[in-house]
């Protein structure tokens, strides 16, 4: 008798358990609704890192994205970096995030820009269609400012900042061979840009209104390395 109740207690329980799942998704506490952080401290050296992707928008030689050593890294001894030189002027290197799409997101950074005489870019792509269409915002180390633009059929446009559509993103301190955090967090058509944690602008945009991928962007020439890179959906369930 007595085992007979236990194992319906046991029955029960896993019941519930089931039942719960379907609530925790509806609840929005899905998987899929969590912060994912990348440190690259587990990926192979000398190569991209596992479950990114390469890919170049406009011209130029092939990109060179790897995980390399970092003394002073972030987090760990590892970061990954864009390291081809090439200084082709609309040529725009892009290290995707393969297994991630969302509309609304918030996508995090630290950057480190080490060299470059055409550019010293460190960007953020969301709303990733292909290689030609997508949002991104950077910052610059050579010209001391953040600016958010769209690339549509693979021709790259600034979009002016809530307030002043005629603006060129904001200036700000940018320095070379310094870690520094760039920040986007859009819901619906506003992005908030931060860099170092502090707000500089909003834009809004409907260039774009479909979920998609993330990812890391340069430009020409920029060596920039990248660590702690942190991406939230944050679409409703």
């Amino acid at each position: 008798m007595n085992a007979s109740i236990s194992l319906s207690r046991r029955l029960c329980g896993i019941a519930g358990a089931l039942t719960l799942v379907p609530l925790l998704a509806v609840r929005g506490l899905a998987a899929d609704s969590s912060e994912r952080s990348y440190t690259f401290n587990k990926d192979a050296t000398g190569k991209p890192p596992a479950g990114f992707v390469e890919a170049l928008t406009g011209e130029g030689g092939p990109v060179k994205w790897h995980v390399i050593e970092a003394g002073d890294a972030p987090s760990g001894k590892q970061v990954v970096a864009q390291l081809s030189q090439d200084s082709t002027g609309t040529r725009y290197p892009l290290l995707i995030l393969d297994d991630f799409s969302a509309k609304d997101v918030e996508v995090s950074v630290k950057f480190k820009p080490v060299s470059g005489k055409v550019d010293q870019a460190a960007g953020i792509v969301w709303r990733w269609q292909d290689k030609d269409n997508y949002l991104v915002v950077r910052a610059n180390a050579l010209e001391n400012n953040v600016v958010a633009y769209k690339t549509l059929a693979g021709k790259r446009t600034s979009i002016g900042i809530k307030g002043d559509a005629r603006a060129y993103g904001v200036k700000a301190e940018v320095p070379s061979n310094k870690w520094n955090t760039l920040r986007v967090r859009m819901v619906g058509n506003t992005a908030e840009i931060y860099l170092d944690e502090k707000k500089l602008f909003e834009v809004e945009n409907d260039a774009i209104t479909s979920a998609g991928k993330v990812g890391l962007w340069t430009k020409a020439d920029s060596v920039i390395q990248f660590d702690d890179l942190k991406v939230t959906p944050l679409d409703k369930n």
